[in-house]
């Protein structure tokens, strides 16, 4: 949505058409509420504005068929490194020699990916935050094998886009989940101690530091699988690392398929 807004050429590839029509579906939706803000006192320009994004827009199911036309590829996918590696070594055989590959994870390494192809200096992570349409920032990963031209592109289609990007080297959770991750993480082990209530907690964390929400109601936003997920794996790469360290809770709650928001029930019931 941000590419196309900003005048890119993008082509949206997922699984399935029936995906891609609810994709196209939400970047409607989403382009609506923009333009309502944005286009207050003007909605023949907030009208003229969705059709010249959605012109930009195009989706395919193929795609090693529309990668060969392309300056940038961003991958965002299931956060699973091997599938991102068969998705990465498929693109580099089609893709042309020019062509940059990025990826929106948020806790992999860069580096692993970047090894899979045979582009390791136009390789870097391009890390968008949640909702992207209105989160400002962007972290820019620089591998040791990321190019110089290749770092700098990616910031400057960072800024093209409309984002503030930040520059990071690849490790785990780059600046802002390797802050924020260890923080939830901490907050769990204290309700686990029985030190202080999950509800006590996040209206600390609130009205203390200003947070916009406690850290269980983070937990629960951004789902309880994707937290353990993160944690797991910093944990096999630096077992002996207190920060990294996995939480019985939270393994119970994802075992028990408590994932948080998106399953009703987390760390706390949504009705």
């Amino acid at each position: 949505q941000v590419a196309a807004a900003s005048g890119h050429t993008v082509v949206l590839v997922d699984q399935s058409d029936e995906i891609l029509k609810k994709s196209t579906k939400g970047i409607e939706e989403s382009l609506k509420r923009v333009t309502k803000k944005k286009f207050a006192d003007n909605p023949e320009a907030g009208a003229e504005f969705i059709k010249k994004t959605l012109k930009n827009l195009t989706t395919s199911t193929d795609a090693a068929s529309v990668v060969h036309s392309t300056d940038l590829v961003i991958e965002a996918i299931v956060e699973n490194l091997g599938v991102k590696n068969e998705l990465f070594k498929t693109l580099d055989k089609f893709a042309p020699e020019h062509t940059i590959f990025a990826s929106n994870t948020s806790s992999l390494q860069i580096t692993k990916m970047a090894n899979a192809t045979t582009r390791q200096d136009r390789f870097g992570g391009l890390h968008f935050f949640n909702p992207v349409p209105m989160m400002k920032l962007v972290e820019v990963i620089k591998t040791p094998m990321t190019s110089q031209k290749t770092f700098e592109s990616l910031v400057d289609f960072s800024k093209a886009v409309g984002k503030s990007p930040v520059s990071c080297k690849d490790t785990p959770g780059f600046i802002v989940n390797r802050l924020l991750v260890p923080y939830m993480m901490e907050a769990v082990r204290l309700f686990e101690r029985g030190d202080a209530s999950k509800e006590d907690i996040d209206v600390a964390m609130k009205l203390g530091a200003g947070y916009p929400m406690g850290p269980f109601e983070l937990l629960d936003y951004v789902g309880l699988d994707t937290s353990k997920y993160i944690i797991d794996g910093w944990h096999s790469l630096e077992p002996n690392n207190p920060l990294f360290a996995p939480s019985p809770l939270l393994n119970k709650l994802v075992e028990e398929k408590k994932l948080g928001k998106k399953t009703g029930e987390g760390f706390y019931k949504y009705k």
